[in-house]
């Protein structure tokens, strides 16, 4: 498969060079499309950091980052931001900005709520939905501008169980759908990590220590000889 990223040996450092915190340091690493690819490590490792890198939200200190040009790409962060405006109009908002009609709009807005189970709080007011409704919100925001890449950062980390199930549903629907979307998402949750993604990117202090298969990389044998670090981390034993 082409690839939709390409990174080499990119770097992101922040604040004046004397006393720079290095988020990234020196990664170097290929995502093919319609992979499914978890960043995972303990807070600060780098993972959000990566994914604004890779949506372009973060520029790199040095190295080089390439990205297919014609893949139209989205992100979903941990809070998604609501709009002063309903369901429906924080999504129709986004369509009519690329060129929709606004009846048009509105039309593929409510076809968008009802893929997440949400047309019957159309007219409601999107910030006093909870926040398994508003991530479902910004899921279907997402839905409706039709991405090929989805990158999503910590997108069930604020759920009850329950949302969390919803959303997670929502995920591996959308990324299984027949256009074969790549998704790159950031988890603490290991459980999810083993139902949605199909390939593991373990980070620390900025750093891409392992880069393996799930299956691999939930193993246990080669984990522990080869990536010390990531089999610590796996058994939540890493300090």
């Amino acid at each position: 498969m082409r690839p939709v990223f390409h990174l080499s040996v990119a770097s992101v450092h922040f604040g004046q060079p004397a006393s720079a915190v290095r988020a990234l340091s020196d990664v170097t690493l290929t995502i093919a499309s319609g992979e499914r690819v978890a960043l995972v490590g303990a807070n600060g490792c780098g993972k959000s950091t990566l994914l604004r890198l890779l949506h372009g939200l973060a520029l790199p200190t040095a190295g080089q980052v390439e990205r297919a040009p014609e893949a139209h790409q989205a992100m979903l962060f941990q809070r998604p931001h609501m709009l002063r405006l309903s369901a429906l109009g924080n999504i129709a908002l986004g369509l009519w900005l690329r060129g929709k009609r606004w009846s048009e709009a509105r039309t593929l807005a409510l076809t968008a709520l009802e893929r997440v189970g949400l047309a019957g709080l159309a007219q409601r007011n999107a910030r006093k939905l909870s926040g398994g409704q508003q991530q479902r919100v910004a899921l279907a925001r997402v839905w409706a501008l039709a991405p090929q890449v989805l990158l999503l950062d910590e997108p069930t980390a604020s759920l009850d169980p329950h949302a969390k199930r919803e959303v997670e549903a929502l995920i591996d629907e959308f990324a299984s759908s027949p256009c074969a979307m790549t998704l790159i998402f950031a988890s603490h949750n290991l459980g999810q990590v083993k139902r949605l993604a199909s390939r593991v990117i373990y980070l620390e202090h900025g750093r891409v220590l392992a880069d393996l298969p799930v299956g691999e990389f939930f193993g246990g044998q080669l984990l522990q000889l080869q990536y010390p670090e990531a089999h610590l981390f796996v058994k939540g034993e890493l300090v």
